[in-house]
């Protein structure tokens, strides 16, 4: 029987395996407030990682929000760059337990590729000595990204016929609520939607919880036994949501790419303050 591979690894797993041909290290490092990406990963990155640009190559430049989803062509000559093959098992980390590596989890999968992993814990779990300054590029892979699975995924249209089940907003409290908005033209959330904060399923060391305490947090807000769509900002943190409901034993989530930032950006209602 194969190894089941994903949706997370250890540390220790990626120990073991680290330097096998199948086998590719992603760096997706990616900050809200500007700090760059590539400026961590030159300072100390993983043996043999290879560094990912989010808004370069996991976005496309213009379309429905601030992270609208890469066109294929796109996804698959990024993939390659990063010295991605068809065959590869992908590991992709960051320093803030998923929040931005698990877009890349997310795209992999909707771009038929599900040889994907999260790092559990990140940067922080693995431990050893890190390596610095700018990495070699790799080889040229031969990723082929296969036409995107519409199934993950809703849009804004959908979501105002009311045809997205449960839907769970992963920001801040404060920003669901409305109190603040610091990057959006609008405070507060879609109506009707739970809010179930990324950060809050992950333990202090930004591993993910056991999967016990995971389906308790989505019971609180109502997840189970129904279809949930997951948004955020602009598709990013919300993804550790859906890896979360995976973990879960709950299947699998749908994503508004979108997020806020393409909603608030309309002329749609917004509501503010707890949910009921």
């Amino acid at each position: 029987m194969a190894e089941r591979f994903g949706p997370l690894v250890s540390a220790d797993w990626l120990r073991e395996h680290l330097g096998e041909p199948n086998l590719r290290v992603v760096d997706l490092r990616w900050y809200l407030d500007g700090r760059s990406g590539r400026d961590a990963f030159e300072a100390g990155h993983l043996p043999g990682a290879v560094f990912v640009d989010l808004d370069r190559d996991l976005a496309a430049p213009a379309g429905d929000g601030r992270h609208p989803l890469p066109a294929r062509e796109q996804f698959q000559e990024a993939m390659r760059a990063a010295g991605v093959d068809a065959a590869a098992r992908v590991v992709v980390y960051d320093d803030q337990g998923g929040f931005s590596a698990a877009r890349l989890w997310w795209l992999l999968r909707y771009f038929g590729h599900p040889a994907a992993a999260v790092l559990d814990g990140g940067i922080q779990a693995w431990g050893e000595r890190l390596q610095s300054g700018p990495a070699p590029p790799p080889a040229p892979g031969a990723f082929v990204a296969a036409e995107p699975d519409a199934s993950l995924v809703v849009g804004r249209e959908e979501i105002q016929a009311g045809g997205t089940g449960l839907l769970i907003d992963a920001r801040a409290g404060e920003r669901y609520r409305g109190e603040v908005e610091p990057i959006d033209p609008k405070a507060g959330h879609i109506p009707g939607a739970r809010n179930l904060v990324w950060r809050s399923l992950l333990g202090p060391d930004w591993r993910f919880l056991p999967a016990s305490e995971l389906r308790r947090k989505f019971e609180a807000v109502g997840a189970t036994g129904a279809e949930v769509t997951m948004y955020c900002g602009s598709g990013v943190s919300s993804c550790v949501n859906v890896l979360a409901f995976e973990l879960a034993g709950l299947g699998r989530a749908r994503l508004y790419v979108g997020s806020w930032s393409d909603w608030s950006n309309q002329d749609l209602p917004v509501a503010t303050g707890a949910h009921p």
